[in-house]
């Protein structure tokens, strides 16, 4: 008899786009490679761009991209792990943060300077 095992999703249940669960602290700004990298995606550029944007912290949710919710925690989660976002808990929501003063430590400039480009390339392209 095949019992779930605890903690794993059923087939076919639906996925939380914020699923994973909150690390103990922020993962460390990435090196520029591996940030770069994770900033090069348009997916997880949008999303980087929305919590800039706000300014404030923005649930899991709030995002609205055409993409599956699994493929949705899975930009979070890069982004995570390249220390661009964190997220905590507000409640039952999972909030994430974009991580500014961090990146900006240890690459001054560098996120205002690939805002204004990606800002600048979707002026153009309208």
């Amino acid at each position: 008899m095949n019992q779930p095992i605890p903690g794993e999703a059923e087939a076919g249940a639906a996925v939380e786009p914020c699923a994973e669960p909150v690390t103990a602290g922020p993962y460390p700004v990435a090196d520029i490679t591996a940030v770069l990298q994770a900033l090069g995606d348009p997916v997880r550029m949008a999303i980087v761009r929305g919590l800039a944007k706000n300014g404030d912290p923005l649930s899991c949710g709030s995002f609205e991209l055409a993409v599956t919710k699994s493929t949705l925690s899975h930009h979070f989660r890069v982004l995570k792990e390249s220390g661009i976002i964190d997220a905590h808990y507000e409640g039952t929501r999972k909030m994430l943060t974009l991580r500014r003063e961090a990146l900006d430590e240890v690459y001054p400039g560098l996120l205002d300077s690939i805002l204004r480009a990606t800002e600048a390339a979707t002026a153009t392209a309208r």
